[in-house]
């Protein structure tokens, strides 16, 4: 892995955010949003919006999408200490909401996600909706597909769950009709893995494949184009090279985890802004 250039460890305001309470399906969740165009939901990684979460929403909205940023755990703009994040997370896998050990099924969460995707793309417009989720909201994407306001999934190192290795985290029949539906609207499926990782391994990306087709598009980066001082807790509990778009990023020309940003970019504007 290389160094990336220094970084401030300080927390993120989120202050260019708009920050709405929006209620679907009677549950309430903080929603952080900014830009114009057509809607882009960012989900983050664990242990939640970090300011690299936030760096990634602000490219999203600066290439011209309305961002999407619910809050659904952690403590916002928080920079990931160690000791903090791990607290979370462990919150977080006894949680109904995420399952997060559980395979063949979706979590929860999705349902609340696909209602968000629904509104974001009323209030938006366009042809549709784009979503990116992270490690622990990964596969969230994917299982959004069952709103068809969703046209431009991309799965970013999709940990769940996290006992099995080689399994993925929807529901046999849910994977059949984003199958077919992908064949059907002419979609694809973007994902990123770092070469190595212990959370997002190489089978997961197997059997993602096997139950998708050829429409499911992995990009497995090489563990060294990774940056080697992440925040704490990337350093300390998660090990390795992990976050493609925003830990592990190397914010320079050149680097392969900026041409991976810059590929999912494109891939949003294609489905997104097709004029």
């Amino acid at each position: 892995m290389r160094a990336s250039a220094p970084e401030s460890t300080v927390d993120d305001p989120l202050d260019d955010f708009e920050r709405r309470s929006i209620t679907l399906d009677s549950v309430m969740r903080p929603v952080y949003v900014a830009g114009r165009g057509p809607a882009v939901i960012v989900m983050a990684e664990m242990p939640g919006i970090s300011p690299h979460v936030a760096r990634f929403a602000r490219w999203v909205r600066d290439a011209g999408f309305t961002v999407y940023m619910p809050s659904l755990f952690g403590r916002d703009g928080a920079y990931p200490q160690a000791e903090a994040g791990l607290a979370v997370m462990k919150r977080a896998c006894v949680s109904a909401e995420f399952r997060a050990f559980a395979a063949n099924e979706s979590s929860p969460v999705t349902q609340w996600l696909r209602a968000l995707a629904r509104l974001a793309h009323e209030e938006c417009g366009g042809p549709g909706v784009g979503a990116i989720g992270m490690c622990f909201t990964g596969n969230f994407a994917l299982s959004m597909m069952l709103e068809p306001a969703v046209l431009a999934p991309v799965l970013c190192q999709p940990s769940l769950p996290l006992e099995a290795p080689g399994a993925i985290q929807i529901a046999p029949g849910e994977a059949a009709t984003v199958k077919e539906r992908l064949h059907r609207e002419d979609l694809t499926v973007l994902a990123y893995r770092f070469e190595g990782d212990r959370f997002c391994t190489a089978q997961r990306f197997a059997a993602y494949a096997e139950a998708l087709g050829p429409r499911f598009l992995p990009k497995v980066l090489p563990a060294s184009a990774a940056n080697s001082r992440p925040p704490p807790f990337f350093e300390r509990v998660v090990g390795g090279a992990h976050s493609v778009v925003t830990a592990h990023l190397i914010d320079a020309a050149g680097e392969p985890t900026l041409a991976a940003r810059d590929e999912i970019l494109a891939f949003f504007a294609r489905r997104l802004h097709p004029d």
